[in-house]
């Protein structure tokens, strides 16, 4: 989840125009487009696989201050350590520790990976020192909630609270989940629709191909990406598959009315996030937000309030893809691959388009709904299966990124990127089905296994 790590004075909103300067203010000319990629990854303790709390000895505030090492900068709240920031971007925590860095926004995916291996070779350098270890997958495998320590971030305080009025798994989302999300670019509004509408219609394809959390508290729960089925019973008020995405008139307007439709969660003043769940960001911008009678709401305001919707697919300056379970360093390096040779291409965008272009409102929740438990098995809209959707996705997603052109300094392009994904698909078997295998097979119901065999 997004950390505030400028806090700086930000301009009042004057009016609705400013709202809308954000998403107008994300246009790029192609030649600018560039990719930002966000991974967490779940820390445990060597000696005995728990979750460390922010404050024990050897824990994730020690974690923290040890990245220092590195060049990274902490961000303080509350006089405690809660992100770093450095010229690879930003290290936050999610609510239950997971680690995530939020990569600086890159122009190819050579650079992109280069980026998650120097990250991954200094949280290893750390782990070694403080015999932490890092796991990746969609979800803890075999830990409760009450396992798990909250990290001292005011926001997490108001969402735990809140969370259990919405849905029945939204403290599962917060605490036990880990994700890959990539960040691309557009040139206009009308771009900006055109991918924003693939992305949300393909989402189900990533969840399949990423499928990661088989495992709740030690055993098979049912489902190939349990991560991918907590969002449907979260919060439905900023959840979900948004028809209106894909309705005539879709643009910055229709989503700026969205996003003020999001109740809100906090008010960030004086290095405090007020607690304001469930009240109307409409009644902040009239001056009449309870507690906050007569202030205008900032900028920053605005930005923090964005980052409280969490659909599929999510605008702010910028598209966030937001469907992967979390995975190994080379899945890290596949999703960006997957989604830029998808939107990042004029030919693969339309191609991609044509193939999702006719499905009902019906058919995309239907798809959505049935890939969590079923995966590459989950029957898709024109008939087939998943398994031979995403074959075709991945043909036109590798022939963008041979458009693209990027190669690196041995004259590699971006493809081979999309060679994990390939597996998957030929072999039919996603990670989940595989960690499913080894735990009725080899591992012989001990979950502990997963340890050695997918930490990074």
């Amino acid at each position: 989840m997004t950390t505030r790590t400028d806090l700086s004075e930000s301009p009042p909103i004057e009016g609705r125009d400013d709202l809308l300067s954000v998403f107008s203010g994300g246009e790029k000319p192609k030649d600018k487009w560039l990719i930002g990629t966000e991974h967490e990854k779940f820390v445990y303790s060597c000696k005995d696989h728990h979750a460390p709390s922010w404050e024990e000895d050897g824990g994730i505030r020690d974690l923290l201050m040890a990245m220092t090492e590195f060049g990274w900068k902490p961000v303080i709240e509350d006089e405690k350590v809660i992100a770093l920031v450095g010229e690879d971007g930003t290290i936050s925590l999610e609510p239950s520790g997971q680690l995530e860095l939020s990569g600086a926004a890159l122009d190819n995916l050579h650079l992109t990976c280069a980026e998650a291996a120097r990250h991954l070779r200094q949280v290893k350098a750390v782990g070694e020192k403080l015999d932490l270890g890092f796991l990746g997958l969609g979800m803890w495998p075999d830990k409760a909630r009450d396992d798990l320590a909250w990290m001292p971030k005011g926001r997490y305080a108001i969402m735990r609270r809140y969370m259990p009025t919405k849905g029945d798994l939204g403290l599962d989302m917060m605490q036990r989940t880990c994700t890959i999300q990539t960040n691309l670019d557009y040139s206009s509004e009308a771009d900006m629709v055109a991918k924003f509408r693939v992305g949300l219609a393909l989402q189900p394809v990533a969840t399949a191909l990423f499928a990661n959390s088989p495992f709740t508290e030690g055993k098979p729960n049912g489902y190939l990406s349990f991560r991918s089925h907590i969002w449907e019973d979260t919060d439905p008020d900023r959840t979900g598959m948004l028809p209106f995405v894909f309705e005539d008139g879709f643009g910055y307007e229709r989503w700026a009315d969205y996003i003020l439709d999001v109740p809100m969660y906090f008010v960030f003043r004086d290095g405090i996030n007020h607690d304001v769940a469930g009240k109307s960001f409409r009644d902040f911008l009239d001056r009449r937000l309870e507690g906050f009678e007569g202030e205008t709401p900032t900028m920053a305001d605005w930005t923090d309030h964005m980052s409280t919707a969490f659909p599929e697919v999510r605008l702010k300056s910028f598209l966030e893809m937001r469907g992967a379970d979390g995975g190994p360093w080379s899945r890290i390096c596949a999703l960006p691959a997957l989604w830029v040779g998808l939107l990042y291409d004029s030919g693969a965008l339309d191609a991609a388009w044509d193939l999702v272009k006719n499905w009902t409102i019906e058919e995309r929740e239907a798809l959505r709904s049935a890939v969590p438990k079923l995966a590459l098995k989950a029957p898709t809209p024109d008939g087939r299966t998943m398994r031979e959707l995403a074959s075709d996705v991945l043909d036109i997603a590798a022939s963008g990124l041979q458009a693209r052109g990027r190669t690196n300094g041995a004259g590699d392009t971006e493809v081979g990127f999309l060679d994990p994904l390939r597996d998957v698909v030929a072999s039919g078997m996603t990670p989940a089905d595989r960690l499913l295998e080894r735990y009725h097979g080899e591992w012989d119901g001990d979950i502990s296994r997963i340890y050695a065999e997918e930490s990074f």
